[in-house]
Parts: C-alpha cells; structure tokens; sequence
C-alpha cells in the first residue's frame, strides 16, 4: 500500500449539516417555507439542482420556477453553504481521521483527496488538515462523476501511483463503487449491506488506522 485517496465528506468531516442549514435558509428567505428536520436525510447524496427540487415539491411550488430561476437559487445556496462552512473547526474531525493522516505520514504514504466538492480546498485548511496531503482532484475537470472511477484514477496518477497500489476510503455505495472500478481496494465506513461491495467495512471513522488498511489492502490483492 503506497497510497491512499479519501472521500472527503462522512470520512474526513460531515458538511451534512451546513448543507442543510443552508436550505433552511433559503427556503425561509425565498419561499417563507420551514424544513423540518427529518427533511434533511432526503438531501444527501443528491445534486444542488435535485435538492432544489425536492424542497419545491415539499413546498408545493414545482414548476412556478423556470430553469434558469433554479440554477440561480441553487447558487445562493451555494452562498450560504460556503459561508456556513467558514465555521469549521479541528474539532469537525471525524473521530480517528487525525491519527489515521499522522501514522500514514510516518510510514511515507502518499495521500490525496478525492472528493466531488468544489470547495475541499478550504475545508481542509478550515480542519487544520491541509497540509497532510500530496493532491487534490480537481472535480471540474473529470468526464464523469462517482460512482465512474474518473476520480479515483486521478487520485491516484497525481500522487504518481497506480490504482492497484493504492487504498481508497468512502462512505457511500457510489464512491465504493467508484473505487473498485478504479481498481484500488475498498475500505468503507458505513452499513455492511449497503456497502458489501467493499473490500473491507467498518461502522466509524474511529475503528480505522493504518494496520487496518495495511491488512485489508494485503487481502485484497490475496484474493
């Protein structure tokens, strides 16, 4: 194992929750509409544009707003996000991830990141973290998106590696997906059924470290 890539959000950090106050607030401020709580879960894991949609529909306001409306609202949203997200803190760390980056440092593996989100950058310096990795994937200049491989292979091509050399960690069954097209091993943390798919799986940041990768990178490449 000489690489590394990382997922960024639910494996470094959770922006779920900035992700929603940011709807929140846009709902209120444009359509004088309150999302209640449990309305989050139906926004992960889906496109700004797809959110959008799923909040008017909650809202009883599909099709009062043309395209183009829509993209412009998604993108104060985006404001919004971005300025929730100035928040962060060491203390957003998911449990594990700081020791986990210090022990892989020591032993001279090459980390990069590998997330679909624009603003990875400043999340990393927000968390104290940036310095920790060798490369960042530019997501804008991918042909495709998870669960397409695209990102993972250029994960591991910016730290001048290949993809069988390397260990990828995610959390969502697109990303595992796009790991194992890629052709690294898998390490997920999350729920077993949803992510069987996965070379390994594990159900909190906290139960990583780098014997854990080691071993599930050696038996992988066994099988």
């Amino acid at each position: 194992m000489k690489g590394v890539a990382f997922d960024l959000d639910g494996v470094i950090t959770d922006t779920a929750k900035f992700h929603f106050e940011a709807w929140s607030k846009l709902a209120l401020e444009k359509f004088d509409l309150e999302l209640p709580a449990e309305f989050e879960s139906q926004l992960k894991g889906i496109s700004r544009i797809e959110s959008l949609e799923r909040i008017l529909a909650f809202g009883k306001l599909s099709g009062k707003y043309t395209p183009a409306q829509v993209a412009e609202l998604a993108d104060e949203k985006n404001t919004y996000y971005v300025a929730a997200i100035s928040k962060l803190t060491q203390a957003d760390i998911l449990p594990g991830i700081s020791q986990l980056l210090a022990d892989l440092k020591t032993q001279q593996v090459k980390l990069s990141l590998a997330s679909a989100s624009k603003n990875a950058p400043m999340i990393l310096e927000k968390l104290g973290l940036l310095t920790y990795f060798d490369a960042i994937v530019d997501p804008s200049k991918l042909k495709a998106g998870k669960p397409a491989p695209d990102i993972f292979i250029e994960a591991a091509k910016a730290v001048g590696l290949a993809p069988s050399e390397c260990v990828g960690l995610e959390d969502a069954s697109a990303g595992v997906a796009a790991i194992k097209a890629a052709g690294m091993v898998a390490v997920a943390i999350g729920d077993k059924e949803e992510l069987a798919q996965a070379d390994t799986v594990v159900s909190s940041t906290a139960d990583l470290n780098y014997d854990l990768l080691v071993t599930s990178y050696q038996q992988a490449q066994g099988k």
